[in-house]
């Protein structure tokens, strides 16, 4: 392994192995923190790999120990690689004063704000670092796809519209669809990118679908508790890239869950599906 990872600990796993790095990232400026889990499959080659992008206040650990994907992903032969959601140190006035805006709630963005710029780079490191990581852990990157819940889930609908090339397939847990049209959004992007809004449109996947021809003919898959206080909040707003999908023709299943909430329980109750969906795709 190259000396540019520093292994923070290593946990046998379902015949796999869990680990958890840091590194000096060249995208943030900062040290950076990631999991990887490497199914039993890669011993014999390169596997298809799964970047996933975690919600508002969350690290590159709540993946990796709630949702309960590793038995599934070391049976299909699957690589998973989670980052952490934001830089942590960048010392920038007012990051740590709020839970869904600044550390934790970086919205897998690059920042154009004085102040934020320099670090609050998330997009560029998932797309031009992170990726660029699977080969060395026994990833084809060839065969790569992403998917996320809520903030991460808006990051991976966005990060693989604007990079279809990149990824073969994606998928959510109760993405922020329209951060354009809600408060969350209103205020992350009023922070990170400025007063412009039209310059949110570029980080928006009802937006950019909109303006699409069915990037993933495949299909993209969603899913979504009708429990989710979010959603009541109108934090979601899923109808909006339900409408943007057909206006793309673009397939997709969102699955709306009658007692399923925001959480963990919700998201452990369906990773199974999701990563057979992205298993069907990475594999063909």
């Amino acid at each position: 392994m190259s000396e540019k990872f520093e292994l923070l600990s290593e946990h046998h796993c379902f015949d796999g192995t869990q680990r958890f790095y840091r590194h000096a990232s060249t995208e943030i400026g900062l040290p950076m923190q990631f999991s990887v889990f490497i199914p039993p499959q890669a011993a014999r080659g390169p596997v298809p790999a799964l970047i996933y992008l975690a919600g508002l206040t969350c690290t590159e650990e709540t993946f990796m120990t709630k949702a309960g994907a590793q038995r599934v992903a070391a049976e299909l032969g699957l690589l998973l690689v989670a980052p952490d959601t934001s830089p942590r140190g960048a010392n920038v006035p007012g990051e740590d004063e709020g839970w869904d805006f600044g550390t934790g709630a970086g919205f897998y963005l690059d920042a154009t704000e004085p102040g934020w710029k320099d670090h609050y780079r998330m997009y560029s490191y998932i797309t031009k670092e992170l990726l660029g990581f699977i080969p060395e852990f026994g990833g084809d990157q060839s065969r790569t796809g992403i998917f996320g819940h809520s903030m991460g889930g808006h990051g991976a609908l966005t990060i693989a519209l604007k990079n279809p090339e990149l990824f073969r397939s994606v998928s959510a847990f109760a993405p922020i669809s329209a951060p354009v049209n809600c408060p969350w959004g209103e205020k992350a992007f009023t922070g990170y990118l400025g007063r412009d809004r039209s310059t949110w449109e570029n980080y928006d996947a009802s937006k950019l679908m909109e303006k699409a021809k069915t990037p993933f003919p495949d299909g993209i898959l969603v899913d979504q508790g009708l429990a989710d206080k979010f959603l009541a909040d109108g934090q979601l707003l899923p109808e909006l890239l339900e409408a943007a999908c057909a206006k793309a023709e673009q397939p997709i299943t969102l699955r709306r869950h009658e007692h399923y909430d925001h959480g963990y329980y919700f998201i452990s109750t369906f990773m199974e599906d999701h990563l057979r969906f992205h298993a069907e795709r990475l594999q063909k």
